[in-house]
């Protein structure tokens, strides 16, 4: 008897004790027939197709688990291509049925898993919360009369309801992650890019994510992989640059005064703020930050030219079958006719611009926590004012693809009542994907709330997500490689980052040497002398390019141990003391940047 969430660990510890593909999808049949909310399918793959695609999976790869998602059950939000069944976009005058899969698709099934259909959704990807469409609404699992979230509406309810191990879904506002929050599931939105869209109808082509619904982080991180990669078939497809967070001392930036809205939902809040003393307890730094530039940002999703992208999507369409537009859907979606060119560079000047202020909030912080949605509303005050309320949902999500950021959505907990799942998303930097997994597994597993609807569910411990393991190489910079010098490019170029600015130990004096381009300084260490330190960078780099970074490093410079103002020792450059005879000293001004800014000071002044 398989248990009710159909998360990964579970079905891989049945294969291995003998149950079959075949026998697996049987029960998926019966429960897909028993299932309560008749609208979170649009297209199911037939019955004999299904048992077909079990043969021939064991066919193919007998053993048992010896693919890494071997006979595992998933379904497909119905604006991606599966071949053989039709892509409708929840618009069925639109449908049409294509010869090949999706780019991920065909990833997923080439790795053993088997499509069971295709899922309901916000027309043409459409809103944040699973109303608009001619098939009906999927309900939460928790109370019919709410929303499920959107538009990755049936995707969601298909893994919560235990239809399917897991499913994906599209994000280009929160799609993705507002349908895991409703219905107490996880959510993994990839950085822009990471994940190929070849194969998926393009809601805003520019910043459209394709996402995993599923019942832990650990499923989750596990499916993104076999997805990710690039694809020259797609224009904004990348190769991926992982970006590492710090394994201590971890800052979480967390909304402060003003900017905390709940539109009136004191539970919601209630758990956002039990949310930040979980990760507090989990060892993190919770630091306040301003949200305005970011809730500036999402702004333009919807109110700004990019509503355009998603005219330019089913320009052609629209112009000969509006009458088959969900009139919401169409309202949004010819309101993109107020934008012209001038205005499409105007809001990409604004983006840029708050972007830079973002940054400033990003000095502050590693990542960002925060609730995924404010509130939630019954599908009755949904539909009442179906523009106003999808707005609110989308608060704290418009603006994560807009800046290019990765996120994953847990679950929060429960109301007061014990009645609604509410939901945090955890956002960091471009290609932070792998970084962020171990802290919101973490938090989803202290938060002992279950999976989807089985609640009583214990999360599978073979799904943990260990921290990352950390092989970069700390290297410490005195002069040119600083941040804003000449020769910076070299670290970042190399997959660098800034890990602190410190001080060295007091007995190291610093020397101008003499005729070199671009100018750099010469570190050496004097026992027994007695100063105040030197400012110094520790970077971090990848084992390749530290390697590649000491081979040019030119004589009288090399590479030692420099101990730091804590005690502390770290790869750094050091010079020969030959080289510092006779040569300009420093030191009194504490660092090469201070005597740069000095240099360049002089220089003007000479000048003038």
């Amino acid at each position: 008897m398989l248990p009710t969430i159909l998360d990964l660990a579970s079905l891989q510890s049945a294969y291995a004790a003998g149950l079959s593909p075949l026998d697996l999808v049987e029960q998926v049949i019966a429960r897909s027939r028993a299932a309560d909310d008749p609208a979170i399918f649009i297209t199911q793959t037939p019955d004999d197709d299904l048992r077909a695609a079990a043969r021939d999976l064991m066919a193919r790869a007998p053993e048992p688990n010896s693919l890494p998602l071997w006979g595992i059950p998933f379904a497909v939000k119905d604006n991606i291509d599966v071949a053989g069944l039709p892509t409708t976009a929840a618009c069925p005058a639109f449908a049409y049925r294509p010869e090949q899969d999706a780019t991920v698709v065909a990833r997923l099934t080439t790795a053993g898993a088997l499509v069971i259909g295709k899922t309901n959704l916000d027309q043409f990807a459409t809103g944040l919360n699973g109303t608009r469409s001619p098939h009906g609404a999927p309900r939460s699992v928790f109370d019919r009369n709410y929303v499920s979230g959107g538009s990755s509406s049936g995707s969601a309810v298909a893994v919560a309801s235990g239809l399917a191990s897991f499913a994906l879904g599209t994000d280009t506002a929160g799609s993705g992650r507002v349908p895991a929050a409703f219905n107490n599931l996880v959510g993994i939105k990839p950085t822009p890019g990471l994940v190929p869209n070849v194969g998926v109808v393009p809601a805003c082509r520019s910043v459209d994510v394709v996402t995993v619904f599923a019942a832990t982080v650990g499923d989750g991180v596990a499916i993104r992989k076999v997805m990710e990669g690039y694809d020259a078939a797609d224009p904004f497809s990348r190769k991926a640059v992982p970006a590492s967070l710090p394994a201590s001392g971890l800052r979480i930036g967390v909304l402060d005064g003003a900017e905390r809205e709940f539109f009136s939902n004191k539970d919601v809040e209630g758990l956002y703020d039990a949310a930040i003393e979980r990760a507090r307890a989990l060892g993190a730094t919770i630091v306040p930050f301003d949200y305005a530039p970011f809730r500036q940002a999402a702004e333009l999703l919807y109110n700004g030219p990019w509503v355009a992208e998603r005219l330019a999507a089913v320009k052609d369409f629209l112009a000969t079958n509006a009458g088959d537009f969900d009139p919401t859907v169409r309202t949004i979606i010819q309101g993109a006719k107020a934008y012209d060119a001038v205005a499409a560079f105007e809001g990409r000047y604004k983006l840029e611009a708050l972007r830079q202020k973002t940054r400033q909030e990003w000095q502050k912080a590693d990542i960002l926590m925060l609730p995924t949605s404010p509130t939630t509303y019954t599908v009755e005050q949904m539909m009442a004012d179906p523009i106003v309320k999808n707005g609110h949902f989308g608060r704290y999500t418009n603006f994560v693809n807009l800046l290019d950021c990765a996120a994953i959505a847990v679950p929060a907990g429960f109301d007061a009542d014990g009645h609604l799942p509410a939901g945090v998303t955890l956002i960091g930097p471009a290609f932070t994907d792998d970084a962020l997994a171990p802290l919101a597994d973490a938090m989803h597993r202290t938060l002992n709330m279950g999976m989807g609807k089985d609640r009583a569910a214990v999360i599978p411990e073979v799904s943990h997500v260990p921290q990352a393991d950390d092989r970069s190489v700390p290297i410490a910079v005195v002069g040119a490689h600083l941040t804003g010098m000449p020769l910076n490019s070299e670290l970042t170029g190399g997959g660098g980052r800034l890990v602190k600015t410190c001080r060295t130990a007091g007995d190291y004096r610093l020397f101008v040497l003499p005729n070199t381009a671009p100018p750099k300084p010469g570190l050496v260490r004097q026992p027994g002398y007695q100063g105040k330190g030197l400012e110094v960078e520790v970077w971090a780099l990848p084992p390749e390019a530290f390697g590649r970074f000491v081979q040019n490093i030119p004589g009288p410079l090399g590479i030692g141990k420099l101990v730091l103002d804590d005690g502390s020792s770290v790869s750094g450059f050091i010079c020969e003391a030959y080289a510092v005879d006779g040569a300009h000293e420093i030191t009194e001004l504490g660092g090469w940047r201070h005597y740069m800014r000095m240099k360049t000071e002089t220089e003007e002044m000479d000048r003038g």
